[in-house]
């Protein structure tokens, strides 16, 4: 098992838009659901997703914030042997609009007519505690517990 630092694996998250998050539900099953980070990669364990309050995941979150992020590349020409991450972390939903701003694109428009004003907007904000990747032949992982 090899040892990348968090800045490797985040240089190599940049061009990674969609992650696959998991809740458990309260009735003990794994639900999950593609979302975008909203080219928000400046990574550094944290990760920003937006929803709306009334969701099954905001409800899955607030029971239970444990999650898991699954990020991947797929093997290719360019993209080698493909990437595939896993992120374990707390998650908890923000209604701070001055945070919302910090994490607003454009693209989010196109979901969120009002913007940071759409009624019922939060933010999911999740704090990787393990990472764990595959990179071609190489594994590795990073404790962000300590």
């Amino acid at each position: 098992m090899t040892r990348k630092s968090l800045a490797e694996i985040a240089q190599r998250m940049r061009d990674i838009d969609i992650a696959m998050l998991s809740t458990k539900t309260q009735s003990g099953e794994i639900a999950s659901r593609p979302m975008s980070n909203n080219s928000d990669v400046d990574y550094d364990g944290d990760s920003y997703f937006f929803t709306y309050a009334s969701s099954q995941m905001v409800a899955d979150i607030s029971a239970d914030d444990h999650v898991s992020l699954a990020f991947s590349v797929e093997p290719g020409l360019f993209s080698g042997g493909g990437l595939f991450i896993a992120v374990t972390g707390r998650a908890q939903a923000v209604r701070d609009k001055g945070l919302f701003a910090a994490h607003w694109t454009p693209d989010l428009d196109a979901w969120f007519e009002q913007g940071i004003d759409t009624p019922g907007l939060v933010m999911l904000h999740v704090r990787a505690v393990h990472i764990k990747y595959w990179e071609g032949e190489e594994e590795g992982e990073v404790d962000l517990a300590a």
